[in-house]
């Protein structure tokens, strides 16, 4: 059960989440969800999330990795923040969590009311369309806002124009 979405009240404004990894469809994701954003007056959050099963190791070598993975983390997503100000005009809050993804997603959206769509896109790999937008159709980790998927093989102007 997720709490009452407040996007439509007086002082709150429609948010959509996006997914960021190391996958090449987030960049669909990434921009349709900014193009929804820019053109109904909402909000964009890029959510980036450290796997928290990566850093099994002695203590001294898991600290590093943490540090690294951090470093990563904010780098991307601060690239990916700085693409939607340069192409769409759009300054996105950024999160960066660590745990299981879609654990964290859903904290996300427990966290920030107007979080109203969540925006994933599909692979287009062999192996599926990847985990997240595996588990929509699934029962375990069903999300409990709406979520757009977007095909992975539409280009940026297909994206525009369905936004």
């Amino acid at each position: 059960m997720v709490s009452r979405r407040r996007s439509s009240e007086e002082g709150h404004r429609r948010k959509f989440l996006a997914v960021i990894d190391d996958t090449p469809e987030c960049e669909r994701a990434m921009r349709y969800a900014g193009m929804r954003a820019r053109n109904s007056g909402g909000g964009l959050v890029l959510v980036y999330v450290i796997q928290s099963g990566d850093f099994q190791h002695w203590l001294g070598v898991e600290e590093i990795m943490r540090a690294e993975a951090m470093e990563e983390a904010e780098s991307t997503l601060a690239n990916a923040a700085e693409k939607m100000r340069t192409l769409l005009g759009i300054d996105p809050e950024t999160r960066i969590r660590q745990g299981s993804t879609a654990e964290e997603i859903h904290a996300v959206i427990e966290e920030d009311q107007d979080i109203a769509i969540l925006v994933l896109a599909a692979g287009s790999a062999k192996d599926g369309p990847g985990p997240l937008v595996s588990s929509i159709a699934g029962r375990g980790a069903a999300f409990p806002i709406p979520v757009t998927v977007i095909p992975d093989a539409l280009s940026d102007e297909e994206i525009d124009a369905l936004s």
